[in-house]
């Protein structure tokens, strides 16, 4: 599925956005893993102007400010690991539109693999519901100039 992806892309979709939705406990991956896979990179977590321990503090506080106006305080409260599922697990529809993004981000630029930075285009033209675009907003992020930045 993922032959038109260098090495880097590739591990930022098939392993690290796997192993950051595990560590927080959920079982399909999401806008929010794939950005948390991509910042693995350095090139892309440069671009951004973030790393993946500040993107994951980010996220935190996203769901722990989500779950306090239900009513829930969840400071303190550690999520389980879920562990390796003996299938790959499944991306979300949010995702795989992220990853389409990504493919025609890539072709537009007449490029023949997708990288890292066309995944972070793709993650940077998220609807403001996307939860990727959540943490970026948390984080202050100017998508506008880091698209700038990715431009060939």
């Amino acid at each position: 599925m993922f032959e038109r992806f260098t090495a880097g892309a590739r591990a930022a979709v098939a392993a690290h956005a796997p192993a950051e939705a595990r560590q927080r406990g959920d079982r399909r991956i999401g806008t929010e893993h794939l950005l948390l896979g991509v910042l693995h990179d350095a090139e892309a977590a440069q671009a951004l102007g973030v790393d993946v321990e500040t993107a994951r503090s980010a996220l935190a506080a996203l769901d722990e400010a989500a779950l306090a106006v239900i009513g829930v305080d969840a400071r303190g409260v550690e999520r389980i690991t879920i562990p390796a599922p003996s299938k790959r697990m499944p991306f979300t529809s949010g995702a795989k539109a992220t990853l389409s993004r990504a493919l025609a981000v890539a072709r537009r630029a007449g490029a023949r693999r997708v990288t890292g930075g066309h995944l972070l285009a793709g993650l940077l033209d998220g609807d403001r519901t996307d939860p990727a675009t959540g943490v970026l907003t948390e984080l202050g992020v100017d998508r506008f100039a880091v698209r700038a930045r990715l431009a060939p």
